[in-house]
């Protein structure tokens, strides 16, 4: 990390009850240059970061923080804004005490991230069940950051060094998926893919690859019509408004390519489509960020793993993946105050 300038990052610490504390502590004890040149904080409790530190068995400091104030150094500085006991926390259980510290520390980040107080977020896994037992309508990170953001577009990329993801649909059967991959939906997400490689990763004339969602992109309408009624329109579409976008690519070669370096990114049709691929060259680094909003945002790429929490086992690469790349994004955009 370079020189820290302007509003810090903030990192939210997730589930309480799940390895989101211990995937943090490990990340700042891995990055010795982060409590070294302090440009983050952690949104969180500091009782529970600091049972986390205690089974992982690091020394590294934690300082209380407020916003508006100067970070420390040589510590992982902590906005505390729950205090709860760690001996009311069992590792792997979700509780309504559970779910509602997860929810405020994201709610808080995100009136930060508006205000100007912080530069960008960095989400910890949160349980869905810990929701609906606190009682919040939101089934996970995505919706509350729409809903609080105002956005009325926005998409979910899986981010890598050798590849990068982007979701037309999201969370449904494989039987709907075919009525809602739309012509306006597929080019939705095209230009926001577009607009992020810009603004947010720096490639002037970033090239987009677009998945078919047939074998073979449908085999010039052997085996269905989607890719010529609907992605193909889209495409054209894309490329009338200035952005360098092909296809409709084969599922089973457009990876590759991308992953040479032949594509920017690639949109795909469907969850398993874009994970799968993503996932075998990026298991343990890769990154969630949500386009479409008015804030940075990114996120591990891994849930609450209850069945591991308090064990010192979790995987802290996420985490470090996550952070560096929130912080490349805040860089890029002309509004960073290193930039000015």
């Amino acid at each position: 990390m370079g020189k820290s300038m302007g509003a810090p990052l903030g990192i939210t610490m997730g589930c309480p009850a799940g390895v989101g504390p211990e995937v943090i502590i490990k990340a700042f004890d891995q990055e010795g240059v982060w409590t070294d040149r302090p440009f983050a904080a952690v949104l969180g409790d500091m009782e529970i970061l600091k049972r986390a530190r205690k089974i992982i068995g690091s020394t590294v400091e934690l300082c209380r923080w407020m916003p508006g104030t100067h970070l420390e150094k040589g510590a992982i500085n902590v906005y505390g804004l729950t205090d709860l006991d760690s001996e009311s926390v069992p590792f792997g259980v979700s509780s309504r005490l559970t779910g509602q510290a997860s929810f405020t520390y994201v709610d808080r980040a995100i009136d930060m991230c508006l205000s100007g107080e912080l530069s960008g977020m960095v989400t910890g896994p949160i349980n869905k069940a810990g929701l609906r037992l606190a009682g919040i309508g939101f089934p996970g990170h995505t919706e509350i950051l729409a809903s609080r953001t105002g956005a009325q577009k926005f998409a979910m990329m899986l981010a890598g060094e050798r590849l990068k993801v982007v979701l037309v649909t999201i969370h449904c059967p494989l039987r709907e998926v075919p009525d809602l991959i739309s012509v306006s939906k597929n080019l939705d997400i095209i230009k926001l893919t577009y607009e992020s490689l810009v603004s947010d990763f720096a490639i002037k004339c970033p090239k987009i690859a677009v998945c078919g969602l047939n074998p073979h992109a449908g085999e010039g309408g052997l085996f269905g019509d989607e890719e010529s009624r609907v992605i193909e329109v889209a495409i054209s579409k894309a490329r009338r408004a200035g952005i360098e976008a092909s296809g409709p690519y084969p599922p089973d070669t457009v990876f590759y390519f991308a992953s040479i370096g032949r594509f920017d990114a690639v949109v795909c049709q469907y969850h398993d489509q874009g994970l799968i691929p993503f996932k075998l060259l990026h298991f343990k680094d890769g990154v969630n960020v949500t386009l479409g909003l008015p804030i940075i945002r990114t996120s591990v790429d891994h849930g609450t793993g209850y069945d591991i929490a308090g064990t010192g086992q979790a995987d802290c690469a996420s985490m470090v993946a996550a952070v560096r790349l929130a912080d490349r994004m805040r860089r890029a955009r002309p509004s960073y105050a290193g930039n000015s």
